[in-house]
């Protein structure tokens, strides 16, 4: 089955897809701010870029979209071009398992939060 849109479309559609700063993340940021945490975001330095890191404590959140990380309850994989998805998101939770047992070895704390689980929540972190 061919992709319903064009292909000059689909990739005007794809590039808009960001890699941080999402709105859930965004939001995740500004509460923990609020509740008077400081960190550093999307940090380069730090194997596998986590999504925030108190370095103080040696922790790192992860926050991990339900379709790119392929939640169990919510990533359906596309009906076209299925193969390819499936290995890119495949691929995407090998990464987060080599990312999360770095971290660990290196005696780190690793948060791994779920799309899903912060759509309407408020979060308290404690160390």
């Amino acid at each position: 089955m061919s992709d319903v849109v064009s292909k000059e479309k689909r990739s005007e559609i794809m590039s808009l897809i960001k890699s941080k700063d999402s709105k859930i993340e965004v939001s995740f940021r500004k509460e923990l701010w609020r509740q008077g945490f400081r960190y550093r975001k999307n940090s380069a330095k730090h194997f596998g870029k986590p999504d925030i890191v108190f370095s103080k404590h040696k922790t790192v959140i992860f926050i991990d979209s339900c379709f790119w990380h392929g939640c169990k309850k919510h990533c359906r994989i596309p009906s076209v071009r299925r193969l390819f998805w499936t290995k890119k998101i495949a691929r995407n939770k090998e990464r987060d398992k080599e990312v999360s047992r770095y971290y660990r070895k290196q005696g780190w704390d690793i948060f791994r939060i779920w799309e899903h689980d912060l759509k309407g929540k408020k979060i308290k972190l404690k160390f």
